[in-house]
């Protein structure tokens, strides 16, 4: 059958970027969740940008979230966000999509960016909505970002949702579709690769929605009717669930009528194929912060008492131990030393939910602060503390990822990343909500 962008939880954007002679390179910043426990980075990015437009003013990197300047930054973000408008430094492009080509660590990968329909993601758990969340949702990590959406003109994506779609067919051909032309093509700042983006206007989308019509009876065929999961958070779900908690909050003032194209109704994101060979699920990994409350051995050992509570029985063993059947087997660095978790007889399906169950009680009984990693070195450095423990975990196969959200639901949060940090998604495009 052939649906309309709007069954199809979709719809076509009026995208907002820079002033043409803008310096891309400056302008674009990485994801705001990235380098949350590496104030260097974002120190490194401030220099570079100076005075130039960027993204950098536009959004508050999540490292600065609860410090006493938090508010102060929010509000130079919306005086910022007014002043890029008003000064032409944004301009908004006529109703279509952007084809995004980039390329980081050795890798290439595609996607489009879009926007998506908020009334058909549902990140509850048991949702058979359009759209589904990978992870669990911590509804306590909405309100402080829902503070920086709140009232604010314009949103900038870092959202990456993914499709199943193995044939190619919806992405893929739209770089070479009728009236495609490059806005932008540039290198991305520390480390982060290049990228170009390829405008498609609205009138040559149409063979996309026939593509994306045909993936669509799929999943109702694979999941059941009433039931299909058409597209899966890659990166991002907290940042979809508090647009998604602004815009019912926002719907609760608007008529029926109203409600049905308001602009906070939509995300801007970016869709990506899981069957593209660039994208990669990398691990994401522990670091427990004793905070002065213990070493990293003491958070080792008290880690082992809880997954002995809770998963059967766990003991450390040494470096380099492999797991035997039944068995997870978890590297951690603690006290300057690596040694290994085993768990027998675990009750998750992946190592991560296994960790994960203790590590939360660390968190809500001791008092302990958790970050989470990207890359074995960032871990290995931060667990050199003697105040600190590392965990590192193994990476999770994609193609698992629609069957095992559609069978079971959301897997433990943080389960993987599409690729490193320098990978993922930066600041390029906005879209208005107002």
């Amino acid at each position: 059958m052939s649906y309309s962008w709007k069954e199809l939880g979709l719809k076509i954007p009026n995208i907002m970027l820079p002033k043409e002679g803008t310096d891309y390179e400056k302008w674009s910043i990485v994801a705001c969740d990235q380098y949350t426990s590496d104030p260097e980075y974002w120190k490194k990015a401030d220099e570079l940008v100076g005075d130039s437009p960027s993204t950098l003013r536009l959004m508050l990197p999540e490292y600065y979230l609860g410090k006493p300047d938090e508010e102060e930054r929010i509000q130079k973000i919306r005086n910022a966000m007014k002043e890029y408008v008003e000064q032409g430094i944004l301009n908004t492009l006529p109703a279509g999509c952007i084809v995004v080509r980039r390329s980081a660590e050795g890798r290439s990968r595609l996607g489009l960016v879009i926007s998506v329909d908020l009334d058909a993601f549902d990140y509850n758990a048991g949702a058979s909505s359009l759209i589904r969340s990978t992870e669990k949702t911590i509804v306590e990590r909405i309100p402080p970002r829902l503070k920086i959406r709140k009232g604010a003109p314009m949103e900038l994506p870092h959202i990456l949702i993914l499709i199943d779609d193995p044939d190619r067919s919806f992405i893929e051909p739209l770089e070479k579709a009728e009236g495609a032309k490059v806005v932008y093509d540039t290198d991305l700042m520390l480390g982060g690769g290049h990228i170009t983006g390829t405008f498609v206007p609205e009138e040559s989308m149409e063979g996309a929605r026939e593509a994306m019509s045909a993936l669509f009876d799929k999943a109702e065929e694979h999941y059941g009717k009433g039931r299909a999961m058409l597209m899966a958070m890659g990166d991002g779900n907290h940042s979809l669930a508090t647009a998604k908690a602004s815009w019912e909050e926002i719907k609760k003032s608007l008529s029926e009528e109203e409600r049905e194209d308001h602009p906070a109704r939509y995300a801007l994101c970016e869709l990506e194929n899981v069957h593209d060979e660039g994208i990669v699920f990398e691990p994401i990994h522990r670091v427990m912060f004793g905070e002065g409350k213990a070493d990293g051995l003491q958070i080792l050992k008290e880690t082992v008492e809880l997954l002995n509570g809770q998963n059967g029985a766990a003991s450390l063993a040494a470096k380099g131990t492999a797991a035997a059947e039944n068995q997870y087997a978890i590297p951690v660095i603690a006290g300057g030393e690596e040694s290994v978790i085993l768990i027998d007889q675990p009750s998750s399906g992946l190592e991560v939910g296994a960790l994960q169950n203790a590590l939360d009680v660390l968190v809500t009984e001791k008092g302990y602060k958790i970050d989470y990693i990207h890359g074995e070195d960032a871990v290995r450095a931060l667990a050199a503390d003697a105040g600190n423990a590392g965990f590192l975990l193994p990476p999770m196969d994609k193609f698992r990822l629609f069957p095992a959200v559609a069978s079971d639901g959301a897997l433990p949060r943080k389960t993987f990343s599409m690729g490193e940090a320098v990978e993922k998604r930066y600041y390029i495009e906005a879209k208005s909500l107002i």
